[in-house]
């Protein structure tokens, strides 16, 4: 399975982000199973620059919208606009018609704003005044946010946030990364010079290559008894749905064939599900008192299934 292009993907990607390999592996399992992904960290550690790095490296359309309390739906999708010269309405395009859309600070905005792109990220589809607009593809749709600071902020719907396949976090750099980024901005930031190393011919091409990445049926048993324990444990409220099966599985497809490979192995799976899974459930007030995460108690969860 030829996976260069994926190779080539990750070096130009890194050229401006220094020492994030597996996070923007995660992006890249996003893009190749036309998901979405929320990034979610406190402010200057790269979440959007990632983003940006991510849509200047894929020839296609990129669009960013900076999410704010007044920001309105029609701005996401666009709408409607009255032409003095020919007396028509005429349609104008949102920046959701793109490839790659950057949502920055999505829980800035109002619940209806946000809810404008519910629509768009589980149909790849828009409609607007009762007309139905599809989405250029691949799309995808990568959103921010701060999870240090609440005050004026909407916290996501539970809807919304289990459209989006995974949500990560960037992390702190080392001292040694750290004196690469400043270094390598002295002059010009990295991200200035990047140019397309993929076509979007060939990001729907590796999609379907993805597709038929080899799943077995106890791999596919051990998925499932993952999902399923989350709903049954005493200190989980809420456990994860069938689209989280569906998630982890494609995940897994996408991770496997960017490691090399057209098969997916037991690692795979654990190796992305607390990404996938920790925004999927909710868990119960006494296990928030003493301290769990969601991380924690997926980690536990894997420990107690036997590895196929």
């Amino acid at each position: 399975m030829d996976n260069s292009k994926i190779k080539d993907l990750l070096d130009n990607i890194e050229k401006v982000i220094v020492g994030k390999t597996e996070k923007i592996k995660f992006l890249i399992t996003g893009l190749l199973t036309n998901s979405h992904v929320l990034i979610e960290d406190v402010p200057g550690l790269g979440k959007t620059m990632l983003a940006l790095s991510l849509s200047k490296s894929v020839s296609g359309k990129f669009k960013r919208i900076q999410f704010t309390p007044d920001l309105l739906p029609s701005d996401v999708t666009g709408g409607y606009v009255y032409n003095p010269k020919s007396g028509e309405f005429d349609f104008r395009e949102g920046p959701i018609f793109a490839n790659i859309v950057l949502s920055d600070e999505i829980n800035r905005t109002t619940p209806r704003t946000q809810s404008a792109l519910l629509e768009c990220m589980q149909e790849y589809k828009a409609t607007i005044d009762g007309k139905t607009f599809i989405l250029p593809q691949p799309f995808m749709v990568i959103a921010t946010q701060n999870p240090i600071e609440y005050q004026g902020t909407y916290p996501l719907p539970e809807a919304q946030v289990d459209r989006f396949l995974m949500k990560i976090n960037m992390g702190y750099p080392t001292e040694e990364e750290e004196v690469k980024v400043i270094s390598g901005q002295k002059q010009v930031h990295p991200v200035e010079t990047l140019s397309a190393v993929m076509s979007l011919e060939e990001v729907v091409k590796l999609q379907e290559e993805v597709k038929r990445v080899q799943v077995m049926p106890n791999i596919l048993n051990y998925i499932v008894k993952i999902i399923s324990l989350t709903r049954k444990r005493d200190d989980i409220k809420v456990g994860a749905s069938p689209r989280a099966s569906i998630s982890l599985m494609k995940a897994s497809c996408a991770w496997a064939f960017i490691e090399g490979r057209d098969y997916v192995i037991p690692d795979d799976v654990t190796k992305l599900a607390t990404w996938i899974l920790q925004h999927r459930i909710s868990l119960e007030p006494k296990s928030l008192i003493v301290g769990k995460t969601a991380e924690m108690v997926i980690a536990e969860i894997i420990k107690e299934i036997p590895i196929p």
